[in-house]
């Protein structure tokens, strides 16, 4: 297996995971297809642009046996593209146990010759209590050891497929067991972990424990790519994808239009509340909501299914496009103010700080700082780190000054006339996410490249940006006994207030002679110059 990452940002990756029957482009949605009772034909699948889809090897087993090691898992369900088997986990999840074994399972899953397959897994479910997760943790190791021994002893078959194995690491909400099993996979040398038990999680919207399990298993194997199980919801899909899944699954497309539910970019309607159809594709360019509920039943969750696809196809394109642009945090922030749930795991983010390896230093548009949990952006926690690396010159007189519109700072008129003033001096910006922004410096990214909108009416804005406080506390630390002037904008002003309280106790705190103006949109600069 050759996995090949092309662009990042966030955890999310566009790649290229070679397979025996193809490519399949990262970040991919691969719709889950029955061996048996497929609704949807395969072929519209192909035809839709999904060149990867993922079947039941354990079903296909109980009801074509010894025909389907003669024809191949790709004859069976007549799909020509790359084809991912689920080795029954499933049913173990549904039933609790299922009469087949991990050997027995994987002999069939070479036999068939599946591109991808997963070995024979005890899911953990979600609310499992940890002395019974401990017990299927252990089972589901177990099992693939044994399914390591048989992949070990077909090596030598010359006629053997190129077939990927999928580690699955379960453990769910038990983080710990979530890490042990990543850890023991990645040792004995799996190329590709899928990620299970997240569908209940998933359906309970119980977005920010997903988070918490995903960013133990990618701490864990930062650069192998990730499979996720049964994520379908186009709210989940650019959440897994911003923490570094590369693919999921999901029967969820026929599930939800089995039960009349309508998918849009975020969440599901019931078709009978719906009477103008939000989306273009050719189903519901086709219909009107009242007709397609008019027609069979089985034409209805056909083209239901239809639409779902669309959407899902729609969310992943979104989402790739978002990597290429640079813009995945703000897409995932845009999603995530459509459902409380997942706001609360997209607050997580600011504890993952792998995140900041996947987004580039440099990216060629502005990233935009919309509300206070921007500040907690890779490329702003990334500049602030290396603020505080900068050495200071020898001058003793420091200058604070608003960040203006014109970047860099040291081009604007008002830099400009500063120096002028206080030749002496050394000159800094500051941003209310990026915190203390030497002048000198102003042109690295972000500093030179961000749009930014705040709110500063409330009386307690200034109090939701911690990370500026933070900053302004290194500077005057690492700047005592020097002579400080700080032009204070109204962001300024209730830092000082809210955090120093006033002018006095800064300089009775930080050993400075700190002096404060008033900001004032158009200054005039021989009020600041009486100052000298």
């Amino acid at each position: 297996m050759s996995f090949e990452v092309r662009y990042s940002d966030l955890g999310g990756r566009i790649g290229k995971l070679n397979t025996a029957h193809g490519i399949i482009d990262t970040p991919a949605f691969i719709p889950v297809v029955h061996p048996i009772n497929q609704i949807v034909d395969v072929k519209l699948l192909k035809k839709m642009g999904f060149g990867a889809i993922i079947t039941n090897a354990y079903i296909t087993l109980k009801h074509y046996g010894d025909n389907a090691r003669k024809k191949g898992i790709h004859r069976i369900i007549d799909f020509d593209g790359i084809v991912m088997t689920d080795s029954g986990g499933y049913q173990v999840l549904e039933y609790g146990n299922i009469d087949i074994g991990p050997i027995e399972m994987a002999k069939f899953e070479i036999d068939i010759k599946t591109d991808i397959a997963v070995p024979l897994d005890k899911p953990t479910g979600f609310g499992l209590e940890y002395s019974k997760a401990i017990k299927y943790v252990n089972q589901t190791i177990s099992n693939v050891k044994e399914t390591v021994e048989v992949i070990k002893n077909n090596s030598c078959n010359t006629n053997e497929i190129n077939t990927i194995w999928a580690a699955p690491v379960q453990g769910a909400e038990h983080l710990d067991l979530v890490e042990q099993s990543a850890k023991l996979f990645d040792n004995m040398n799996f190329k590709l972990m899928a990620l299970g038990s997240p569908v209940e999680l998933m359906e309970a919207y119980e977005f920010a424990k997903l988070s918490e399990i995903i960013c133990t298993l990618k701490k864990t194997i930062p650069s192998k790519p990730i499979h996720l199980f049964g994520a379908g919801h186009p709210l989940t899909i650019p959440l897994a994808v911003a923490l570094g899944c590369d693919m999921f699954d999901s029967a969820s497309y026929i599930l939800y239009a089995k039960d009349n539910r309508y998918m849009h970019s975020n969440g599901t309607t019931r078709l009978e509340e719906i009477t103008y159809f939000p989306c273009s594709c050719s189903i519901c360019n086709s219909y009107t909501p009242h007709e397609l509920l008019e027609t069979t039943e089985i034409e209805r969750i056909i083209q239901l299914s239809l639409h779902n696809l669309y959407v899902l196809k729609k969310e992943v394109n979104s989402v790739k496009q978002s990597i290429l642009d640079g813009r995945l945090w703000e897409y995932i922030m845009s999603k995530a103010h459509n459902h409380p749930k997942l706001m609360d795991a997209v607050r997580l983010f600011k504890n993952f700080d792998y995140l900041e390896d996947g987004t580039p230093i440099y990216k060629n548009k502005a990233i935009y700082f919309n509300e206070p949990y921007d500040q907690y952006r890779p490329e702003a926690k990334r500049f602030r780190k290396m603020v505080t690396k900068y050495i200071i010159n020898n001058k003793n007189k420091l200058i604070l000054y608003p960040e203006t519109k014109i970047h860099p700072f040291y081009s604007s008129k008002n830099f400009i006339k500063i120096k002028e003033l206080f030749s002496d001096g050394e000159v800094f910006s500051y941003n209310p996410f990026l915190g203390v922004i030497p002048a000198e410096i102003s042109d690295i990214f972000p500093a030179s490249h961000n749009i930014i909108s705040i709110e500063n009416d409330s009386q307690s804005f200034a109090a939701n940006y911690s990370t500026f406080v933070d900053a302004m506390k290194f500077f005057l630390k690492v700047n005592q006994g020097k002579n400080i002037i700080i032009i204070a904008n109204e962001f300024m002003k209730q830092i000082i207030h809210y955090f120093f309280y006033s002018q006095e106790n800064i300089i009775k705190i930080f050993n400075s002679n700190i002096k404060i103006v008033d900001y004032k949109e158009n200054i005039l600069f021989d009020e600041i110059s009486e100052i000298q």
